[in-house]
C-alpha cells in the first residue's frame, strides 16, 4: 500500500484528471489524497466526492507585474512549508502534478523530501512550469506522439487525459430524455470550459435569431461568472418552437455531449477528451490567449486526426455560422467525424496511470511511518 498526493487545483481541467486518477489508486488499495486550491471552482467540484480526501492549499498564480509576483511567492512559501509538513504526517511515498500554479509548490517540498515526483502535462504545449518540474521527475506524461527536448525517452510515458469514471457516453436518446430536450431537435451544445467563453456566448446570443430560423436549439454553458441561466423560444422554419438554453454550470457534462449533434467548444485538453468520449463531431475555436498556444495544437492535432474542424477566433463573424449550418446537415460527414473520433479514445486512462505509478514505486521503500493510521480527512 502506498500513500500518494495528487496536486491538481486551479481549474476543473487540472482538477478533474486528478480526481480519475485517485479514483484508480484508491481501487486499487492506494489512498490517495488531493492539493486543491482555494477557488470556488475547486470547492465546487470536489464536494461531489465526499469519499475522496482533498487538501486546500494557498496559491496564486504567476503574474508578471509586482503584485502578482509577490502573490505567487506568497501563495508558494506556504503551499511549500504545508505540502512539506502534510507529507511527513501521513508518510507520502510519491506525488502527482497535473500542472498548474496549485501542483508548483507541492512538487519543490516533494523533491525537498526526496520524494518522487510524476508529472503530468496535457496539453499539446509544455509550459515552463511544467518544463522546469520535468527535470529529475521520475516520470512525465505527455500527449500522444510527444518528447521533450532535454528529457530521456525513458522518462516520458505518451498517455492521454484521465476522465473520470462516471464519465460516460450515453444514447442520444436517454440523454435528450434526461435533459428534457426533443429527440427531433438538432442541438448545438456551446461550452467554454469551467469558466465559460465570452466570445463565444456573445457568439449565440448574435446569431440565436438565425440558428433558430435554421431549426437549430442551442444549449450554450456560459461560464459561472459570466451569464445568467435562462431558457429562449423563437419561431423556426415550421412555425414550430426552438429553444436555446443558457445554463452557467453542469455537472452532467457526458450528458450533455452526449445529446449534441454539433459542439462549439475552445479547445482545452481537458474538452477535447471529453469530445473524443462522447463521440460528438465538434468545431473547436482556440482561445487565442492560452498560454504557449496549448488551445491552437490541441485544436489543429484533432483536426488532422479527422475528429473535428478549426475555426479560429478572428474568423468567428465571418465564417462560424456558415460552418455550424454545413456540418449541422450533413449527416455523412459528422458520421465520418464520429467514425474518427472511436479510434482517438484512449480508454481507461486513469487506470494505466494508475498502475504505472504503483510499478515506479515498488522497489521504493515506504514513506514514514504513519502517526496513529492513515489520515484521511484533512480541514
Amino acid at each position: 500500500m502506498r500513500n500518494i498526493v495528487i496536486a491538481c487545483g486551479g481549474t476543473g481541467g487540472h482538477l478533474t484528471p486528478g480526481i480519475a486518477l485517485a479514483q484508480s489508486l484508491e481501487e486499487k488499495g492506494c489512498p490517495s489524497w488531493l492539493f486543491i486550491s482555494q477557488k470556488a471552482v475547486d470547492s465546487r467540484l470536489s464536494s461531489k466526492y465526499p469519499k475522496l480526501s482533498f487538501v486546500s492549499m494557498p496559491g496564486a498564480p504567476l503574474i508578471k507585474s509586482p503584485m502578482g509576483l509577490a502573490r505567487f511567492g506568497h501563495g508558494f512559501l506556504f503551499s511549500f512549508l504545508r505540502s512539506y509538513r502534510f507529507y511527513k504526517k501521513i508518510g507520502a511515498d510519491g506525488l502527482v502534478g497535473f500542472g498548474g500554479f496549485s501542483s508548483f509548490g507541492p512538487a519543490m517540498a516533494a523533491r525537498a523530501r526526496g520524494m518522487p515526483v510524476f508529472i503530468h502535462e496535457a496539453n499539446r504545449a509544455v509550459g515552463k512550469a511544467v518544463r522546469f518540474l520535468a527535470r529529475r521527475s521520475t516520470r512525465l506524461y505527455l500527449p500522444e506522439g510527444m518528447q521533450l527536448e532535454g528529457i530521456s525517452p525513458e522518462i516520458i510515458r505518451n498517455v492521454g487525459y484521465p476522465l473520470r469514471q462516471e464519465f460516460r457516453r450515453m444514447p442520444r436518446e436517454r440523454a435528450r430524455k434526461h435533459l428534457g430536450i426533443p429527440q427531433g431537435d438538432r442541438l448545438l451544445v456551446v461550452l467554454g470550459g469551467s469558466q465559460g467563453a465570452v466570445s463565444l456566448n456573445r457568439w449565440v446570443k448574435g446569431n440565436i435569431e438565425a440558428l433558430a430560423l435554421e431549426g437549430i436549439s442551442t444549449y450554450c454553458l456560459t461560464g459561472m461568472n459570466n451569464e445568467s441561466s435562462g431558457v429562449v423560444q423563437l419561431a423556426g422554419p415550421m412555425g414550430q418552437t426552438i429553444n436555446s438554453r443558457f445554463v452557467p454550470f453542469t455537472d452532467e457534462m457526458n450528458v450533455v455531449l452526449s445529446a449534441a449533434d454539433l459542439v462549439l467548444s475552445r479547445a482545452g485538453a481537458g474538452a477535447i477528451s471529453e469530445i473524443v468520449r462522447c463521440r460528438v463531431p465538434s468545431i473547436l475555436v482556440p482561445y487565442p490567449y492560452a498560454a504557449d498556444n496549448h488551445q491552437h495544437l490541441n485544436a489543429n492535432y484533432l483536426e488532422r486526426k479527422g475528429g473535428g474542424i478549426v475555426c479560429l477566433e478572428e474568423k468567428l463573424e465571418k465564417n462560424l455560422l456558415e460552418e455550424v449550418r454545413e456540418v449541422m446537415f450533413n449527416e455523412e460527414f459528422r458520421a465520418i467525424l464520429r467514425r474518427n473520433l472511436f479510434a482517438l479514445d484512449s480508454g481507461d486512462v486513469a487506470g494505466r496511470l494508475a498502475g504505472d505509478v504503483i510499478d515506479c514505486l515498488k522497489d521504493r521503500p515506504a514513506g514514514d511511518p504513519l502517526q496513529g493510521g492513515i489520515l484521511r480527512m484533512v480541514g
